[in-house]
């Protein structure tokens, strides 16, 4: 963290918005916080926050400005080349929102996360957005000054005010996964906590690949796993109790990284929905709807690119071939 110095800070700031809590905005971030730069843009509905890994995955937590009791956004146009943004440290911006009374709820999520994989199944997920949980009694401000200055986060609770400078650096936007939205192979919406406990039934194998089946026939769904000590698999039915939406074209099969996918379950853990997408390039989208206080609604995204099979393999020389 940096301590913005120098000339006074200009009368009206770019960005000024005021939260009664951080809960909600912790939890959200805390969803992608699995590499530790993130690309911020602030625009006139909320703030975009996106963490990339390597091109192979990426989370996106947007919060909404709903999520605020004042938000006020200064900017020539709404052009994406006028919009603020920036580039900044993630676990910084998580540490200084614990500072407002979010310790207890991370030390909580810490102590689950360092036990068993299915200790974590829903561990605190009914007051994930619970106001009243932390006892709170303040304010937090959220203010950037100028193009190139510090991102502020100013605590105030019964009188004592705190505030964190943070560097942000030079917006390196990462190019986004590309999904195509026309070209969709299924789409499916369930609750998100079926998802998470697919996956604790997974883990135990400790797998390297994590596969997904999607079928206009029985089995509808199917998410297995391999890795060195087997394999396992858990099969959806298309009853509207576990699928709400189920649209498949034809079938899809495709396989990911395991440890990427875990990476997206405290997005599960909090979310009420999970819309699962696959496009025809074999791109997967999980986008997750969490219902906060007040009945807002945020969302969660991310993308994962597949593995190339060796089936996928084969028929390229097949076809070289030809």
């Amino acid at each position: 963290m940096a301590s913005s110095a120098g000339s006074e800070p200009p009368q009206q700031p770019i960005f000024r918005a005021v939260a009664s809590s951080t809960k909600q905005i912790y939890q959200l971030l805390k969803c992608i916080s699995f590499t530790t730069k993130v690309h911020v843009r602030i625009t006139q509905d909320g703030i975009r926050f996106t963490a990339d890994h390597a091109r192979v995955m990426q989370g996106v937590a947007f919060l909404d400005r709903s999520l605020f009791t004042s938000y006020a956004l200064v900017t020539q146009s709404d052009e994406a080349s006028d919009l603020p943004q920036f580039q900044m440290n993630l676990a910084a911006l998580l540490e200084a929102l614990q500072i407002f009374g979010a310790t207890d709820q991370a030390a909580k999520a810490a102590k689950a996360e360092s036990e068993s994989y299915r200790s974590n199944l829903r561990n605190y997920r009914p007051d994930a957005f619970n106001h009243q949980a932390l006892g709170m009694s303040g304010t937090c401000c959220i203010m950037y000054e100028a193009d190139g200055s510090p991102l502020s986060i100013i605590l105030e609770e019964t009188g004592l005010k705190t505030r964190c400078n943070m560097t942000t650096y030079t917006p390196e936007s990462p190019d986004e996964i590309p999904f195509d939205r026309d070209d969709l192979s299924f789409k499916i919406i369930m609750q998100a906590r079926w998802l998470l406990d697919a996956l604790s039934e997974l883990a135990p194998m400790a797998p390297a690949r994590f596969t997904i089946t999607a079928s206009p026939n029985a089995p509808y769904l199917s998410l297995s796993s391999g890795g060195g000590l087997g394999g396992a698999s858990v099969d959806f039915s298309s009853g509207r109790e576990l699928l709400e939406v189920f649209s498949v074209h034809d079938r899809w099969v495709q396989s990911f990284k395991f440890d990427f996918v875990k990476s997206a379950t405290e997005a599960m853990r909090i979310a009420n929905r999970v819309s699962f997408r696959g496009d025809g390039q074999g791109v997967l989208s999980l986008q997750f709807m969490v219902e906060v206080e007040g009945g807002a609604v945020s969302f969660l995204d991310f993308r994962f690119v597949p593995y190339v099979t060796q089936e996928d393999n084969e028929t390229e020389s097949d076809d070289g071939d030809v």
